[in-house]
């Protein structure tokens, strides 16, 4: 098996000392054959004068003794070329390896071996290969002085620890994909733990639609849900808020067309009463539809009571009223509370962008958006509108706010098939991949299945972590995203273990197989109020059906008093000169930040030790 070496009388090369010196227990074959990017090797599987073979293993990184340099190669495949295997031993085996880079030894003594993706010399026929050093592996996936964190530890030596680039990954975004009960949402908890660590500038709003990552950043983090989110209608979009009004069912385009113009409408005359709804075409201060300004519910109404009394708006009226039933309709639902609050026609936009993206963050930088309890009709609008408003406020932060959108289940806001979806959430997001990290606003990426999910965001994401992954779409999704020479690795998603995931792109040094580091139980995503729970048969638990059906009617009870019904009374806001006057002036508090103008109580908003 192992090539014969004779001493020669002249002076020995570089290669021959190196041979001599060879530690025959790392010695595991020859190569036999090599091509632009494999290599097989020809060795044995038995173990023979007490060299063990055990190395030869899928997965496994080996290296290729060529001299002054070594080649790195991956096990991708082991087989017998006639499929028989004898007790006697002398069991001939072939190796199969891809090529990912090679090791090169520094000029001087003591310092560090360095690594280079690709081959500049190509092994021989009968070059040794043998187990890799541990310090050639801290070379292959060595940061080469990047900022990095700790995640883990390699698969194949759980000694030597797997560091990610953190700016790399962020700035260029990522993506963390693997099949349900894998482990990803207790991955996701640990990058951000990590990444929070190492950014104190970074702001997370995770978009959690099971209400899962509140309990896994208790010291770190607020939650909003549909009791606390104050989000005005008139920070809505028309295509968003029309969406809002319509249930997500198909939209009429005559009322979304009417809707346009009298939302300009309600805006002019909430800024300037005397114009009576008067649209200025034209100019610098023109208010259209989407212009993020205030205005009032009731103004809407009055302005399609209006069209309806014109004498040439008789074509028009049932739009009309069917727009103003649905306009009424969603304003009175209870469910919608933190679109329609009265206390939100305040121009108080900077209170609630503050709140909602942590600024400033007081200790807790992370937001867990809990979107379990809001209504389904109305999850995309709201998340296209924490898309838009996360890009702004880095672009015209000027890049001083750095921002991370965590989209957790991305594939619901962002699938590949265009016509499923909502359109402006889609731009939203893919805005943000395509231009945000030139401002600072990154993009975080969790789905089980990539291949449902819009291939243009996956692409923008540079660096990825594929966790077990069955489904033969999902996996060639991930492979047509890998780069490097490393594809072999990903022929590993479906029999990962717990935990394990296959890293590569930007934010690490080569493709890297590691196994993440175990969270505390009690950090655990969904460890919370029900976590651990088991059913005990024989045991009746009692199940409050009552409190339960109240709050599936989400309907304020009679003694509570309809305080939210009133600001939709056009009769009485209409007659009452007062109600277009700026809100008295708030009282200074101890908690009151004076230079923002925040109140971290305000909205609701609740940290997890209470």
């Amino acid at each position: 098996m192992f090539v014969e070496r004779e001493a020669s009388g002249g002076e020995a090369t570089s290669q021959e000392r190196r041979d001599a010196s060879q530690n025959d227990r790392r010695i595991l074959g020859n190569v036999v054959h090599c091509d632009g990017s494999r290599a097989i090797i020809s060795a044995y599987a038995d173990e023979l004068e007490g060299v063990s073979t055990s190395h030869w293993r899928v997965g496994r990184m080996i290296s290729i003794n060529l001299g002054t340099t070594r080649t790195v190669g991956l096990v991708y495949a082991i087989g017998k070329t006639d499929h028989a295997w004898s007790e006697a031993g002398g069991n001939l085996i072939e190796v199969k390896v891809e090529l990912v880079g090679e090791v090169r030894d520094a000029p001087e003594a003591g310092q560090k071996p360095t690594f280079d993706r690709g081959i500049t010399n190509y092994p021989h026929i009968g070059a040794i290969a043998h187990r890799i050093r541990s310090r050639d592996l801290q070379a292959v996936y060595d940061l080469a002085g990047r900022r990095s964190i700790t995640v883990g530890s390699l698969s194949q030596d759980e000694e030597i620890a797997a560091n990610i680039a953190i700016d790399d990954t962020l700035a260029r975004h990522f993506a963390v994909v693997g099949t349900t009960g894998v482990g990803k949402s207790t991955a996701v908890s640990l990058l951000l733990r990590k990444a929070i660590v190492a950014r104190p500038d970074l702001r997370v709003l995770i978009l959690d639609p099971h209400n899962e990552f509140a309990a896994s950043l208790p010291e770190h983090s607020v939650r909003i849900d549909a009791s606390t989110l104050d989000l005005p209608f008139w920070i809505f979009r028309l295509e968003e808020f029309a969406e809002v009004l319509f249930r997500g069912r198909e939209q009429e385009p005559e009322e979304v067309d009417m809707l346009r113009d009298l939302i300009a409408s309600a805006k002019s005359l909430y800024r300037n009463p005397a114009s009576g709804g008067v649209l200025r075409r034209g100019g610098g201060d023109a208010v259209t539809a989407d212009t993020p300004v205030p205005y009032r519910i009731a103004d809407l109404v009055k302005q399609i009571d209006e069209r309806m009394g014109l004498l040439d708006a008789k074509g028009d009226r049932p739009a009309l009223k069917s727009l103003k039933t649905r306009i009424e309709s969603a304003a009175a639902d209870p469910r919608y509370r933190f679109m329609f609050n009265s206390r939100l026609i305040e121009d108080t936009i900077h209170e609630t962008v503050g709140n909602i993206f942590r600024v400033p963050h007081n200790g807790r930088p992370v937001t867990c958006f809990e979107m379990a309890g809001l209504p389904s009709e109305v999850v995309n609008a709201v998340c296209s509108v924490l898309a838009r408003l996360a890009f702004d406020l880095a672009l015209w932060s000027e890049g001083r706010l750095k921002l991370l959108l965590l989209c957790e289940e991305a594939h619901r806001y962002m699938p590949a098939d265009a016509r499923l979806g909502f359109a402006p959430t889609r731009h939203a997001l893919s805005r943000i991949a395509k231009e945000g990290r030139k401002y600072g606003c990154y993009l975080g990426v969790v789905t089980q299945r990539p291949g449902e999910l819009d291939p243009t965001i996956l692409s923008q994401c540079s660096t990825v972590f594929a966790m077990r992954l069955a489904n033969e779409q999902d996996q060639a999704i991930v492979r047509s995203a890998i780069a490097d020479s490393s594809a072999s690795t990903l022929s590993f998603l479906s029999s990962m273990g717990q935990r394990e995931a296959i890293a590569f792109g930007e934010g690490v040094a080569t493709t890297m197989r590691l196994k993440f580091e175990k969270l505390d139980a009690a950090l655990l995503p969904g460890s919370g109020k029900h976590a651990g729970e088991t059913f005990v048969e024989g045991t009746d638990q009692e199940v409050d059906l009552a409190a339960i059906v109240e709050r599936l009617r989400n309907v304020p009870r009679p003694q509570q008093g309809m305080v939210f019904a009133e600001q939709v009374d056009t009769a009485r806001q209409a007659g009452d000169p007062d109600y277009r006057k700026a809100p008295a002036p708030r009282p200074p508090s101890e908690d009151f930040d004076l230079r923002y103008g925040l109140k971290p109580a305000t909205f609701g908003m609740r940290p997890q030790n209470e």
